[in-house]
C-alpha cells in the first residue's frame, strides 16, 4: 500500500475511533465536549503569501465577532500538506454574523468566496472533530468508565 494511502487509512481509523469514543458517553454524564474543525491545506504553487493574507483577513473578522482564534500549524518536514488549522465549529447564527462583518470589510462570502479561495489552494479537507479533549476523556468514552 502506498504511504499516502496508509496515512489516509490511519487518519480515517483515528477519526472513526474518536467518533465511537464520543458516542459511547452516557447522555447527561457531563458537559458535552467541544467540537473543532480540523482543516488540512495544500496551497497552490506560488500562492502561499496569498493564502496567508486571505486567512489573516478572515481571522481578523472572526476576532471582531468573538470567535476563538484558529490554531495554525505550518509544515516543516514529512507529509505533503502546507498548513493545518484547528478552529472552533461555530453555529449558524455566528457564521451569519461573521459573513455580515466580512461583507462590511469588502471580503467575499458564500460561493464567490469559495471560488476565490480555490484559486489559491491545490486541495483542502475539513473534518469535524471532538476536541480539544484529553486522552483520559476519550478513554472514559471508549470504555464507559
Amino acid at each position: 500500500m502506498p504511504a499516502s494511502q496508509h496515512r489516509s487509512t490511519r487518519t480515517s481509523t483515528l477519526v472513526a475511533l474518536l467518533l465511537a469514543a464520543f458516542l459511547a458517553f452516557p447522555v447527561g454524564a457531563q458537559e458535552p465536549p467541544p467540537y473543532s474543525v480540523v482543516s488540512i491545506y495544500r496551497v497552490a504553487p506560488g500562492k502561499h503569501v496569498d493564502f496567508l493574507k486571505w486567512m489573516a483577513a478572515r481571522e481578523a473578522v472572526d476576532k471582531e465577532a468573538g470567535v476563538a482564534p484558529t490554531q495554525w500549524y505550518a509544515h516543516q518536514t514529512g507529509d505533503s500538506w502546507d498548513f493545518v488549522g484547528v478552529s472552533p465549529n461555530i453555529d449558524d447564527a455566528t457564521a451569519d454574523r461573521v459573513d455580515e462583518m466580512a461583507r462590511k470589510r469588502g471580503l467575499k462570502v458564500g460561493p464567490t468566496a469559495s471560488i476565490e479561495f480555490r484559486s489559491i489552494i491545490a486541495s483542502h479537507t475539513d473534518t469535524i472533530a471532538v476536541g480539544p479533549v484529553s486522552a483520559d476523556f476519550l478513554l472514559k468514552g471508549a470504555t464507559g468508565k
